[in-house]
């Protein structure tokens, strides 16, 4: 690093012995911030926001921002802020002390005025070496604790925590080094190396067309389906200002949908993240309504119906005597071929694939299907239209279940053998949790409704024999009380259902399959390994354009570890050969195709990269 680096020109600041002035203007994240905190004062634009969000790369702020910003605010509003790495406004930064005063308009005049002392005396210069006071270390302790419990697994906002704290145990010199220390250990790690690529990689992927294409202009949203998803969907738009038409095919449908919309943003009132004047406006922007002909304004219609091809065929065709020239027409389904809804209009070159993830309005990733006949202006305006409702946007190619449940399918393949051979859900699900993901495939499944799955596997005349037992028991999960758990009274916590292990053994023992011991090693290698396998796969076929992409999907949409970088990446920290060796064991034990190894998986291995570029 050329000197002098950020650290030592921090130190500097804080020798002058006359007042020294930060002046902050947009945005003063990062290393940025910490340079403002190296100053006697802070003033700041009131449009402007602060933070230091390093954590989410995996890394704790490495110029002094964990020692000098508590001497700021207190011990306890440094944790928060730095744990969480989310930035503040001017006014919360002033009602905290970060900054002096805000200021509208000439910003640089008035903290002219406020460094010469025109709006009043300056306070004395703070002494870097004060000690902050140890009395409030066991509610820090309490926090750091509670924070700590959130990470799963996550290294670095741990290392934030006890950061902060050594400002407030150590003399600031040692307490400096210290952070000092803990920011070199992080940036080594494998866990920034993965939080750091999701980062460029979100970036990448965002990235759809060329810059001097011209976006089309969407001023007002049509939903077609009011139900979870389409209500969600609805909700995302209007969130951020659109205006949206949404159609069902009844009043009752309707009011139905509308009244679950209100009571989501009732929901949000009450917890105090959103305010009943802020509800009323969102609530504003929605024009419920059962005639197609309502749509006729709209810049793009999403279709939000039922999961079957004749029905969304359907759905397009009456769209497309209604939609003005150059709408985009969009469909939210999770399996189904977009080229074939598509092909159910005259404008095809208008059609693109948008599948949003349940709770739409929460869930960040947003697949955007590039059809045969796509044309790139549509795709572009799509992509961009995404970072503005707050998505994250991967592009994908047209097959069963796009990048996302095509893999989950991959990683799901043996759950049903690991269970008729031996393992129980309760001990799939915790090697699962214990890897990093937020619940294990067979919580997933309650959650999400085992309906789903079995309608999906009867309309392509596969069977799940556990599974399909289950729901036609009418075990269908959470909804419904039971699944491949039990949800006694109401209750969301999964317990264990003898019934359910009893049927595992019924079954087992009918086909012949005398159970064994299965260790955690073995699931991950009979779930996760073939997920690689169809990623690469997916790589080849250029469903997705980049690796990276993929990781992008699967942190977002799925819940795969941050921290270790997404499936790709992560294949790469595991080592590509060590699962070429073991999908070739299970495929020569099992003769399953699952198993069978894509070409680009080993050339992969030979090249140490995915497409060119180092995969871990």
């Amino acid at each position: 690093m050329q000197q002098p680096d950020l650290r030592a020109i921090i130190a500097v600041l804080e020798t002058i012995a006359k007042p020294t002035v930060a002046a902050i203007y947009g945005t003063a994240l990062g290393g940025g911030l910490e340079l403002a905190l190296g100053c006697h004062f802070r003033v700041a634009d009131a449009g402007a926001r602060l933070g230091l969000p390093e954590v989410k790369l995996g890394l704790l702020p490495g110029g002094g921002g964990t020692v000098r910003l508590p001497r700021l605010i207190g011990p306890l509003k440094a944790l928060r802020m730095i744990v969480s790495g989310t930035p503040i406004d001017a006014a919360e930064a002033l009602a905290a002390a970060l900054v002096d005063a805000v200021f509208d308009g000439d910003l640089a005049a008035r903290a002219v005025r406020f460094a010469s002392g025109q709006d009043g005396p300056l306070a004395p210069v703070r002494d870097r070496n004060s000690r902050l006071d140890p009395a409030d270390l066991p509610d820090f302790d309490r926090q750091a604790a509670e924070l700590a419990k959130k990470a799963r697994g996550l290294e670095a906002p741990i290392a934030c925590a006890q950061s902060v704290r050594n400002a407030v145990t150590l003399p600031f010199e040692a307490a400096l080094a210290a952070e000092r220390e803990l920011f070199v250990k992080l940036v080594a790690g494998d866990q920034s190396r993965a939080q750091r690529h999701l980062f460029f990689a979100e970036r990448e992927a965002a990235k759809v067309g060329a810059k001097d294409i011209v976006r089309r202009k969407i001023a007002r949203v049509g939903v077609i389906g009011a139900g979870t998803m389409g209500g969600g969907i609805a909700m995302a738009f209007a969130n951020s200002g659109f205006p949206v038409t949404l159609l069902e095919t009844s009043r009752e449908a309707l009011q139905r949908g509308l009244a679950m919309i209100d009571k989501n943003y009732a929901v949000s009132v009450s917890r105090g993240s959103l305010s009943e004047a802020a509800k009323q406006q969102r609530l504003g922007l929605f024009k419920g309504s059962t005639d197609y002909g309502d749509l006729a304004d709209c810049d793009l219609i999403v279709e939000a119906v039922f999961e079957e091809m004749a029905v969304k065929k359907e759905v397009f065709g009456r769209l497309d005597a209604v939609a003005r020239p150059g709408a985009i027409l969009a469909t939210n389904t999770s399996y189904l071929d977009v080229n074939e809804i598509a092909a159910s209009t005259s404008r095809p070159q208008d059609v693109v694939g948008m599948h949003f993830f349940s709770p739409a309005n929460v869930m960040k990733l947003l697949e955007i299907v590039r059809a045969e006949k796509t044309v790139p202006d549509a795709l572009a305006t799509i992509a961009e239209l995404a970072r503005r409702i707050g998505k994250v946007p991967v592009v994908v190619g047209v097959c069963h279940g796009f990048v996302g449940n095509r893999m989950l399918s991959a990683r799901g393949a043996e759950s049903e053998a690991l269970l008729l051979e031996g393992a129980t859900p309760q001990q799939i699900d915790r090697v699962f949790t214990d890897f990093g993901w937020p619940m294990g495939p067979f919580q997933m499944s309650d959650l999400a409704g085992l309906d789903i799955g079995w309608r999906n596997r009867k309309a392509r005349g596969q069977t799940a024999v556990i599974a399909d037992t289950l729901c036609e028991q009418g075990h269908f999960g959470q909804k419904t009380g039971r699944g491949f758990y039990l949800y006694e009274n109401g209750s969301r916590t999964p317990a264990a259902d003898p019934e359910v292990e009893a049927l595992i053994r019924d079954k087992a023992a009918d086909r012949g399959i005398a159970p064994r011991a299965i260790g955690a090693e073995e699931i991950i290698e009979r779930t996760l390994y073939p997920m690689i396998n169809e990623g690469a796969k997916i790589l080849e076929e250029g469903i997705a354009a980049r690796a990276s992409d993929i990781d992008v999907v699967w942190v977002n949409g799925y819940g795969f570890p941050v921290g270790k970088g997404g499936p790709m990446f992560w294949a790469g920290l595991e080592g590509v050969d060590k699962i070429i060796g073991r999908l070739g064991h299970w495929h020569e034990r099992t003769g399953k195709d699952i198993f069978r190894v894509a070409p680009l998986l080993r050339q992969a291995a030979e090249t140490g990269s995915w497409e060119g570029k180092s995969m871990a």
